[in-house]
């Protein structure tokens, strides 16, 4: 176990907007769903990728100097990189001092990781928080996951899966004896709407979500708002209906969009699909979140 790997982009410490209590999440790489409102895109792809940090750069040229596959070249006050001939290596990382440069995704051991989770747990046992599991999509590294939760657990750390749930069920059922949580977002009820948003089919999502519920599990249903795509009444109401009928569900949280990725997708040199796209307004929000509360759900805005 302490050998399985996997590739992560961030450990993030202190956090307590992904479970109940303190705890440390742990992003993994890699989903296969592409929202087009998606918050992590550091987080999309499997592999490791370069970042760079325009407004930090001062076209020293130290990382021109260093490469040595000639993906680096000056174009007046921008330095270009050539994604196609980086090979990740990391020279132009390791002498960028204004650190306009760094690589998204690191390779990890189990023992590396509970190593960082071990140092947490005196505010775990204070305010009855744990670790969370979350991306990209975790359960697109079974193994690394399902040995990460083992070993949470052999310590007695409540333990948190963030999932789009788009998986074969038989993933879910290695891992779910050793969650105490599922926050499971679910987004669109029709399917067509779904794949164009997405890019996937969510009947594997709703299945595998009922049959979470059926089992005893518990779940916290999180509902990204996003205006203009999934904020309408008739939406709502499917998912209120749907979710009243799930056996074991904790809450539902309405997480309201916001536009703090935008920035990210520059830094990755990748297009991104809302440009135009507002948060929602505040009686948008509430206005989604009574639907939701008509079908007797408990309801809570921004998680």
């Amino acid at each position: 176990m302490v050998l399985t790997t996997g590739i992560v982009f961030d450990i993030e410490k202190f956090s307590i907007h992904d479970g109940p209590g303190i705890r440390t999440t742990v992003f993994f790489k890699g989903c296969p769903l592409r929202c087009w409102w998606c918050h992590n895109p550091e987080g999309l792809a499997p592999e490791r990728e370069l970042v760079f940090w325009a407004n930090r750069c001062i076209r020293c040229e130290a990382c021109l100097a260093v490469c040595t596959h000639g993906a680096i070249s000056r174009d007046g006050d921008a330095m270009i990189t050539d994604r196609e001939k980086c090979t990740l290596c990391g020279d132009c990382v390791a002498v960028c001092y204004t650190e306009a440069r760094e690589i998204a995704g690191r390779e990890v051991t189990v023992a590396q990781v509970m190593a960082e989770i071990r140092r947490d747990i005196p505010f775990y046992d204070e305010t009855g928080g744990g670790v969370t599991f979350s991306g990209g999509e975790p359960l697109l590294q079974p193994d690394f996951l399902l040995a990460l939760l083992r070993a949470c657990k052999e310590e007695g750390i409540h333990t948190a899966v963030d999932t789009c749930g788009f998986a074969p069920w038989e993933t879910l059922d290695r891992v779910r004896g050793y969650v105490d949580l599922f926050l499971y977002d679910l987004k669109l009820m029709d399917e067509a709407r779904h794949r164009q948003f997405t890019g996937v089919s969510n009947k594997a999502i709703l299945s595998n979500l009922q049959m979470l519920s059926r089992r005893g599990h518990n779940i916290r249903l999180r509902i990204p708002l996003i205006p203009g795509i999934n904020d309408d009444a008739e939406n709502m109401r499917q998912i209120g209906s749907f979710a009243a009928a799930l056996p074991h569900l904790i809450r539902v949280d309405v997480l309201p969009y916001h536009r703090t990725a935008i920035e990210k997708y520059r830094r990755l040199n990748m297009v991104y699909a809302l440009p135009e796209t507002r948060p929602p307004s505040d009686e948008g929000t509430a206005r989604a979140a009574h639907i939701l509360e008509e079908f007797g759900l408990q309801v809570s805005i921004g998680g």
